[in-house]
C-alpha cells in the first residue's frame, strides 16, 4: 500500500484530532492554556506513536516537548513544530473549529496545528509500514513561544540543530502552489526611544526640543536603509510620541521591524541600529533590541534535500514541488545558521495564517504528510 493511500485511510483521525487542538487556546503569553495544550500533544504523541515523549519545564512560557521516533544511532533529523499561536484567550470559543467543503478552519489550524497532526501521522505511518530508515532518530519538537520570537527556546533549538544532520520544519508552504521554503529571511526587531524638551507651541515655542520632530528625521534616515536588491527592509511599524497639539513634544518612540537576507547584512544592520544618534545636540536617544533570527540562506546541502523532496514529490504523488524564498521567519532560521541542512514549508496547505479566515485544505492533508514521511523515508 502507498503512503498516502493509508494516510487517506486515516483522514478523519486527522480531522478529529485536528478539531480538537483547534479548539484549544495556545495563546503564546498565557503559559497556563498553552500548558494544556502542551499536555494535549503530549497525550495525543503517546497515544498514536512508539515514542519517547519528554517534557521540558520552563518557567515563562508554555512548556516544550522533545518526541523521539525511531531507533537509529547514526543520524538525528528533526521536525521542529510550534504549538502556540497569535489568537488571544477565548478565541477558539468565538471563532471554532467548522468545515465547509474542502476548508477547515478556526484560530491556529493552518498555523500550524494541521501540519503537528499531519507529522504525527507520518511519522505513525511509516512505524506501522516498517518504512522508518533503520540508522536515523527523528526528534520531533514542538516549541511554545515561535510566535514571540522563540525567546526561552532558541537556545534549546539550537543544541538540539547542532545534533542533528537535518531539519524539518513544519510551517505552512507558501502558496498559491505550496512551495517549499528554501530560503527565509533574517529579522530583528527594536524599540527606538527619544526624550526631548517641552514646552507652550504658542507661547514659547523656542525653548522647547520636539522629540517628534527629531523622530521623523529618524523615521527617514532608517527607511533610507531599505535596499530592494539587496533584501534589506526597515520599517517603523509604530510610532507614539506628545501630549498635545499645542505642546513641544518631549517624548517619542516607534517600534522597528528590520529585515535581511544575508548574514553580512543581519550584522550590518546591527552594527547601524548600535550607531544610530540623534540629529538635534539636545536631543537623548536609546534604542532596546537586536537583530534576533538570522538568515535561512540557500546553500548546497538545503539544494539537495530539496531535491529529495522534490523527487519524493513527483514518485509518490506526480506532483511537481516548487522551491522559494520568503521574508517570513520561523525557527529554521536558528537551524540553519548553526549550518544544518534546513528545510521549511512542510506542514499544511491553506491561507489566511494569522488571519480571521484562516484555513487548511482538508483534501492536501494525507498528501503533505506522505511528502513529509516520502521525505523522511528517503534521507
Amino acid at each position: 500500500m502507498k503512503i498516502v493511500t493509508r494516510l487517506e485511510q486515516l483522514l478523519p483521525d486527522m480531522l478529529r484530532l485536528l478539531e480538537q487542538s483547534v479548539n484549544m487556546d495556545s495563546p503564546s503569553q498565557d503559559k497556563r492554556l498553552t500548558d494544556k495544550m502542551i499536555d494535549w500533544y503530549e497525550a495525543t504523541c503517546r497515544a498514536w506513536l512508539d515514542a519517547e515523549v519528554i517534557r521540558i519545564p520552563n518557567e515563562r512560557y508554555a512548556d516544550r516537548l522533545e518526541v523521539y521516533v525511531g531507533s537509529g544511532s547514526s543520524r538525528r533529523v528533526l521536525l521542529v513544530a510550534h504549538a502556540d499561536t497569535v489568537w488571544p484567550v477565548g478565541e477558539a470559543e468565538r471563532r471554532p473549529f467548522r468545515i465547509d467543503g474542502n476548508h477547515a478552519y478556526g484560530p491556529g489550524v493552518v498555523d500550524m496545528k494541521a501540519g503537528i497532526i499531519q507529522a504525527i501521522f507520518a511519522l505513525k505511518v511509516l512505524q506501522e509500514m516498517n518504512r522508518l530508515p533503520a540508522d536515523i532518530a527523528f526528534v520531533l519538537l514542538i516549541n511554545s513561544d515561535e510566535e514571540i520570537g522563540s525567546q526561552t527556546s532558541r537556545s534549546w533549538i539550537e543544541q538540539h540543530a547542532r545534533a542533528s544532520s537535518a531539519a524539518l520544519i513544519l510551517e505552512p508552504p507558501l502558496e498559491p502552489d505550496g512551495a517549499l521554503k528554501t530560503a527565509r529571511k533574517g529579522n530583528g526587531r527594536y524599540h527606538l526611544v527619544i526624550e526631548g524638551r517641552s514646552a507652550h507651541a504658542g507661547v514659547d515655542p523656542a525653548s522647547g526640543v520636539s522629540a517628534i520632530e527629531e523622530m521623523a528625521r529618524q523615521i527617514l534616515y532608517l527607511h533610507e536603509m531599505s535596499d530592494d536588491k539587496r533584501g534589506v527592509h526597515v520599517n517603523v511599524g509604530v510610532m507614539n510620541g506628545g501630549i498635545g497639539s499645542n505642546v513641544v513634544a518631549a517624548n517619542a518612540e516607534a517600534f522597528i521591524d528590520i529585515r535581511v537576507q544575508t548574514m553580512d547584512d543581519f550584522e550590518m544592520m546591527a552594527q547601524k541600529m548600535q550607531e544610530l544618534a540623534p540629529f538635534h545636540s539636545e536631543i537623548r536617544l536609546s534604542v532596546n533590541g537586536h537583530m534576533n533570527r538570522p538568515p535561512m540562506e540557500r546553500t548546497e546541502a538545503i539544494e539537495r534535500l530539496f531535491h529529495i523532496a522534490k523527487t519524493t514529490a513527483l514518485e509518490e504523488l506526480g506532483l511537481t514541488l516548487h522551491e522559494t524564498s520568503t521574508g517570513g521567519v520561523s525557527d529554521g532560521n536558528f537551524i540553519a545558521a548553526c549550518g544544518i541542512p534546513t528545510l521549511d514549508g512542510l506542514g499544511a496547505r491553506g491561507d489566511g495564517a494569522h488571519a480571521l479566515h484562516e484555513y487548511v485544505r482538508i483534501d492536501e492533508m494525507p498528501k503533505r504528510a506522505a511528502l513529509l514521511a516520502g521525505i523522511m523515508e528517503r534521507l
